[in-house]
């Protein structure tokens, strides 16, 4: 299976950084099915001094690792982002699912604080456009990819 890195360089070897803020599914190595989603990824790079880069990788599932795997904005998924933005930890090598994007980010903030019922949040993120992330979050993790080629987004500079 293909996987898409957007980043502000090559990545031909990929690492877990612990940085202030936890992520979705907590500190990891974030990648997607979606080109278009990791292109979006990019952006964020465009008037930096990096170089705007989509990275491509062969994933192989290894049976052996802890996999979790959300097929959909649920109840469980929504408990298990919150936790993770909230810095709790957990023992998955791999965390596959959608991804709160700003929006979805937005609500689940707003869920935490109490100001919407879970209800609520699952009736405004539906409409939101479908995302797909998966996080590696163990150094075994990370032999289930193997770096194919980058390519250099045209930044216009």
């Amino acid at each position: 299976m293909e996987l898409y890195h957007g980043s502000g360089e090559a990545v031909e070897f990929p690492g877990i950084r612990r940085s202030r803020f936890t992520k979705d599914f907590s500190w990891g190595f974030y990648c997607t099915l979606k080109k278009e989603q990791a292109e979006r990824w990019i952006q964020k790079w465009m008037d930096t001094n990096k170089i705007p880069t989509l990275n491509f990788y062969c994933y192989t599932e290894n049976p052996n690792l802890k996999i979790l795997k959300f097929d959909s904005l649920t109840d469980e998924w929504l408990d298990f982002v919150a936790n993770c933005r909230a810095g709790v930890e957990h023992d998955y090598d791999i965390v596959e699912g959608p991804m709160a994007d700003d929006v979805i980010w937005d609500f689940v903030g707003d869920f935490l604080k109490g100001k919407i019922q879970r209800e609520t949040f699952m009736s405004y993120a539906k409409f939101n456009r479908a995302t797909h992330q998966i996080s590696f979050h163990t150094m075994r993790s990370l032999g289930c990819l193997k770096f194919i080629r980058s390519e250099v987004v045209n930044h216009g500079k």
